[in-house]
């Protein structure tokens, strides 16, 4: 009797030893092959706070067209999310960076063949360390979820991603191969999704 208490017992700790390893496993997420990235410089100091910046970013600011092309590549984008929990866009080390973000917009892209897709998001921040910290996180063991709106087959660790502190935003871009075959080429997708960014370069005019 005693010799199958302990099997049984073996049994249920293996059992939740796998259990907890593919949570684990989900909490991790997935991060990018190719990640660069930028901390703030001087440019942004009229935005470095959001007390300087006090207005909300609106989707129709961020994402003013359907579309993003760069170089004859056209991805078209889903709707886009307004997300006042900011610590639901991403994982890991990323959760404890967001604290303060008041939100985050997000939109999600797709090549008219499906082989390539990306998303862009914006966080909302306090001031210029609390983004520069966001950004370090996100080069660390933390990083943004995909969106629900991107294809299934959206390949984020063959992906290339951008996230960039520009005063107190963050703003982050990610393609990946999205569809069967390889080979694709996601200089323009990146250079494209990316350039959405520049609503935040209007807030200093």
């Amino acid at each position: 009797m005693r010799k199958w208490i302990a099997v049984a017992a073996a049994a249920v700790v293996a059992a939740a030893g796998t259990a907890s390893w593919w949570l684990l496993r989900e909490e991790a997420g997935v991060r990018p092959s190719t990640f660069r990235s930028e901390l703030n410089t001087a440019h942004y100091a009229p935005i470095a706070t959001r007390a300087l910046d006090p207005e909300p970013l609106t989707a129709a600011e961020v994402f003013p067209a359907g579309q993003v092309a760069s170089g004859g590549i056209t991805l078209t984008g889903g709707s886009p999310e307004s997300l006042a929990d900011c610590a639901s866009a991403v994982w890991g080390s990323a959760e404890a960076a967001v604290a303060g973000c008041t939100q985050a917009l997000r939109a999600g892209y797709t090549s008219a063949d499906g082989r390539i897709a990306g998303q862009f998001l914006i966080f909302n921040l306090a001031d210029s360390a609390a983004a520069d910290r966001l950004v370090t996180a996100l080069g660390g063991d933390g990083f943004v979820r995909p969106a629900p709106g991107l294809p299934g087959a959206f390949d984020g660790a063959r992906g290339w991603a951008q996230a960039r502190a520009l005063g107190h935003y963050v703003t982050v871009s990610w393609v990946a191969p999205a569809g069967p075959g390889a080979g694709v080429d996601l200089t323009h997708p990146q250079l494209a999704v990316d350039g959405l960014g520049f609503a935040v370069q209007r807030r200093l005019v």
